[in-house]
């Protein structure tokens, strides 16, 4: 049986509908668990119940804006071989969309207000690096995830002693975000420009710094 070739139109409605899940519904998620589960936390007090909620919060904004820089990179991508890579390393972004929001719920906190800015500025980065060419395109997927990673040290650092199913999550999305930097180079990802590099910088720690209080 022959596979229907989509168009850029069906491409674009299928990245709408992705969108439209990414921020207010359920996005599809892959066959693996939530490193929460089973993991027994220590008491929290309340000051490290809402340290960890709004620590919580930020990676989830930073799954939303992952998320949607893979959908604007698969959207405008060439090459199938690499929009397939997109979509595996997109739907495993999306496991850690739902484990961060599973904790933020647990730890009675919310998410941004702003997601659905996030998503929007993330997703016209992401089409504009996979315009540029495909090798640009997985160099900034690279460096995102190297900048995610330490992103997420920091968080660990930060992170209450006693919130044992918080760091589970994080650790696991760290290895994930290492795994997805290594694919990127490894299927031909240039490096980026140092001012580039320090403007994805800037933008994260504008997110960074919005998202710990709305």
């Amino acid at each position: 049986m022959a596979t229907q070739k989509l168009t850029a139109t069906d491409r674009f409605i299928v990245g709408l509908d992705q969108a439209l899940n990414t921020v207010f519904g359920r996005p599809e998620v892959t066959e693996r668990v939530n490193p929460a589960d089973g993991i027994i936390n220590d008491k929290l007090t309340n000051t490290e119940r809402v340290l960890a909620g709004r620590l919580m919060r930020i990676n989830h904004i930073g799954e939303i804006a992952a998320q949607a820089l893979y959908q604007g990179q698969a959207l405008a991508t060439k090459l199938p071989d690499v929009r397939k890579k997109m979509k595996r390393a997109a739907q495993e972004e999306n496991d850690h969309l739902a484990w961060c929001e599973s904790r933020i719920d647990d730890l009675g906190s919310h998410k941004s207000v702003l997601n659905p800015l996030w998503f929007a500025g993330s997703f016209a980065i992401g089409s504009l690096a996979g315009l540029a060419g495909d090798k640009w395109s997985l160099g900034f997927v690279a460096e995102t995830e190297h900048q995610v990673v330490d992103h997420l040290n920091d968080h660990l650092k930060k992170l209450p002693p006693a919130d044992h199913k918080s760091r589970a999550v994080l650790e696991q999305m760290r290895e994930d975000e290492r795994h997805h930097a290594t694919v990127a180079l490894e299927a031909g990802a240039a490096e980026l420009p140092k001012p580039i590099k320090k403007l994805m910088h800037l933008s994260s720690g504008l997110m960074t710094q919005t998202g710990y209080w709305i």
